[in-house]
């Protein structure tokens, strides 16, 4: 069955129609930044070209035209995670952001010296560094979840853990392997303990249905470009109680209600977030993508999804069984399409280098995960990341061209 016509696809994203090196381009690299379709790019010309005038601030025709679709962009992507309210939709400037300013207002305000932050040997360096900064700022403690030989977390000592933590963070969707933790389970056991837990859904949420109210977490981030979005924005969900209370962020602009000589007051949710000017255009490059992908159905998106993993997963093992490791479960139904390997006596940058002749944009490198790579024992890995306009003529390609680099390399 096919669930998206890619064809049809493919011609919505002109940079596929280009050339590299004589060859179509290929692009395999959509777990680092996604490709953006035509309705992405003349959605934020057409705001530049007849709409663009500072939000929130302007009462003439313009700039309230460019503050209804700034805030239609937020409604848009809230409604797209299943946000309660437009109110809990933070726009920050990337997913980075997003989990910074929960370490910086909502941590720093209530966390201690002896507390706990757990986190999983899966994350992103976004969703680590920060807590190291913390933990050497505050002295608070963080504690590890591991990982089981197949890739999936090793929840047998989760309580444990979890005593006497005060924050979880999770990936929803491993960069790396593909992995997708049970959220919701990892969720309820923080909640169990009293401590809150924030979701890094920057990988997740390209790809899957997102319902923010069935993880039931306390926040949650992503990104506007890895799903088919502009890059400079980002969101931060979060529960409305927890937003209110929490101190202001970034000073200045927007954030603001009143100021006086003897001090401030902070404006209203989200706007207490959104310090000084807004990527305005990105915004409503943002609210495209999600009108776009909502179009195509996200339940077909990771239909489509599982299927071209499946059926790379497969080439990939029967074209190299013996010289190609890959990292991350063999099975679609507990994974996204995001997928590392590595070839006996090649590094992963050799391999990206001959690819790359063949007009194959892959990511070789530690993908923001050093602690992981070191779990794996690998300086770093090849990925290959698929999304809604690969097919599999896309992975054959893939294919043939690792059978050069193995035959250049290994002879």
């Amino acid at each position: 069955m096919t669930y998206l016509d890619v064809a049809r696809i493919k011609e919505d994203f002109p940079i596929l129609r280009r050339e590299v090196h004589g060859h179509r381009l290929v692009y395999l690299d959509s777990a680092s930044s996604s490709q953006k379709p035509i309705a992405v790019l003349d959605a934020m010309d057409q705001m530049y070209r007849t709409s663009y005038a500072n939000v929130h601030r302007g009462v003439y025709t313009i700039a309230e035209e460019a503050t209804a679709a700034y805030e239609n962009a937020r409604t848009k992507v809230a409604r797209f995670v299943n946000a309660p309210s437009t109110a809990e939709l933070v726009f920050t400037r990337n997913a980075t952001e997003a989990i910074n300013l929960v370490a910086y207002t909502w941590a720093r305000a209530n966390l201690r010296e002896g507390d706990a932050i757990v986190l999983t040997h899966l994350e992103h360096h976004a969703n680590v560094v920060p807590w190291h900064m913390l933990a050497a700022e505050r002295g608070v403690e963080v504690r590890w979840i591991p990982m089981t030989p197949d890739y999936e977390l090793d929840l047998s000592n989760l309580d444990a853990l979890l005593d006497g933590a005060k924050l979880l963070g999770v990936s929803a969707m491993s960069n790396v392997l593909g992995t997708m933790p049970p959220v919701r389970q990892l969720v309820d056991a923080a909640h169990a303990v009293g401590a809150l837990a924030l979701v890094d859904a920057c990988q997740y949420v390209p790809h899957n249905v997102t319902d923010v109210q069935a993880w039931d977490a306390d926040f949650v981030a992503f990104s506007a470009h890895k799903l088919l979005g502009p890059t400079g924005i980002g969101a931060l969900w979060g529960r409305e109680a927890l937003l209110d209370a929490m101190p202001p962020f970034l000073g200045g602009g927007e954030m603001i209600r009143d100021v006086r000589l003897d001090g401030f007051t902070p404006n209203e949710l989200p706007w207490k977030f959104e310090a000084g000017t807004q990527p305005i255009a990105e915004a409503v490059g943002f609210g495209a993508a999600v009108d776009y992908l909502s179009a195509l159905g996200m339940d077909a998106v990771r239909a489509h999804e599982k299927q071209l993993t499946a059926y790379a997963l497969n080439a990939l093992l029967e074209r190299f069984p013996r010289t190609l490791h890959i990292y991350g479960p063999l099975d679609v139904e507990r994974r996204g399409g995001a997928v590392s390997f590595l070839f006996d006596e090649i590094h992963a940058h050799d391999v990206s280098q001959v690819l790359d002749e063949d007009g194959v944009c892959v990511r070789a490198g530690h993908h923001c995960a050093k602690p992981l790579m070191r779990v794996l024992g690998v300086p770093a890995t090849t990925r290959a990341s698929f999304y809604v306009y690969n097919d599999e003529t896309d992975v054959d390609v893939l294919v043939e061209s690792l059978a050069k680099a193995e035959k250049f390399f290994l002879g």
